[in-house]
């Protein structure tokens, strides 16, 4: 499946990084388990699964030596766990998890146990990893606990795996993006990156589980619109979309939270308007400056006040292009109850674009 970049799609003014993903800042990786069966509905079965885990590694040592972390939120009706932690401390210890609604159980459960197999001074110094989640059960049957901690471990493991790949990760319909819809089509992970003419580089992870078909918006042009209306029936366009940013370059805590809050800028650029049950809840990392377990810094926060207006500029941009990614990426899928969610068509995107003399 094509990403927008192949396309001829080009998102803002700076350029991106060698794969154009968050795996271009160095130490960062990002795996994913998917679950994909066709069972019987319960109680027979376990019904028609789509959905899945995603793990973001930022640092593999973060526990030890912390990442200055801060977040943002643009519509709360969601839930991340770990998140008032990292925005009180600063700083982020765990890996991210991502999954469906119903399962941030399992998934943190499972992250605390493998955390602590990892880390055997978990429990006495503890951690409250963060696991994230957007509501798939359009498409995936939510009626029983698709997930188990072995995906979640499969995850963590590919994402340590992925670390200085030099291509792009696996987006769409992965892991835990698979039942996700996004703008009135098929969503799911979503990835890319900038770097900003000091050389720092910034990476954008999506989720997209958000908003509806008629304001789907490819670099400016109104694609929702000028697409065939879909004659299926829209269900509520709540949805959701977790975004995580990850730089390397020395941003603290504070700084960090403004980063994230960027995200949402390029989430609007695609058409998202935030709805009331939406939850567009945001993190960002900065790899570039670290800190013991007691909060202190091993350096100097190098970047902030105005110096931060190149990475706000790389964060909208990956997070605009990221939403794309996560769509173009994902193919047509159908999912309980038959529920079908279709996949953008590149070709009509194509034409659209080069119809409005968007295409480079």
């Amino acid at each position: 499946m094509p990403r927008a970049a192949d396309l001829g799609i080009r998102i803002g003014f700076l350029e991106p990084g060698p794969t154009n993903s968050v795996l271009d800042v160095p130490g960062v990786g990002l795996g994913h388990a998917t679950v994909h069966r066709d069972e019987p509905n319960p109680p027979q079965g376990r019904g028609r699964a789509r959905t899945g885990v995603t793990v973001l590694v930022v640092a593999e040592d973060a526990f030890e030596r912390l990442v200055p972390a801060g977040g943002a939120v643009l519509n709360g009706a969601g839930e991340c766990t770990g998140f008032i932690t990292a925005s009180e401390w600063g700083s982020l210890e765990t890996p991210v998890f991502l999954t469906s609604t119903l399962q941030v159980g399992r998934v943190y459960d499972a992250a605390v146990e493998l955390m602590m197999e990892r880390h055997p001074s978990v429990a006495d110094d503890f951690t409250i990893p963060v696991v994230a989640e957007c509501d798939d059960s359009y498409l995936n049957d939510a009626r029983r606990m698709q997930v188990d901690r072995a995906d979640v471990a499969a995850a963590w493991e590919r994402a340590l795996a992925s670390r200085g790949s030099d291509s792009p990760p696996d987006e769409g319909s992965v892991g835990s993006g698979t039942g996700m819809s996004c703008l009135g089509f098929k969503g799911g992970i979503g990835t890319a990156s900038r770097v900003t003419p000091e050389g720092r580089t910034v990476g954008v992870l999506l989720m997209t589980n958000f908003g509806d078909r008629r304001r789907l918006t490819v670099d400016g042009v109104p694609v929702g619109r000028l697409l065939p209306a879909d004659p299926a029936p829209d269900p509520p366009p709540a949805g959701s979309c977790i975004g995580m940013v990850v730089t390397d370059a020395a941003v603290d805590g504070f700084g960090c939270s403004r980063l994230a809050r960027r995200i949402g800028l390029g989430l609007a650029r695609t058409g998202s308007v935030a709805y009331h049950g939406s939850g567009e809840i945001f993190l960002a990392a900065s790899t570039g400056l670290r800190s013991d377990r007691d909060g202190t810094y091993e350096g100097a926060a190098s970047v902030s006040g105005r110096a931060l207006d190149p990475l706000f500029e790389a964060v909208v941009e990956a997070s605009e292009e990221a939403v794309l990614n996560s769509m173009l990426a994902s193919p047509t899928v159908v999912g309980r109850d038959d529920h079908r969610r279709e996949g953008l068509p590149p070709d009509e995107v194509v034409r659209l674009l080069r119809d409005h003399r968007r295409l480079t």
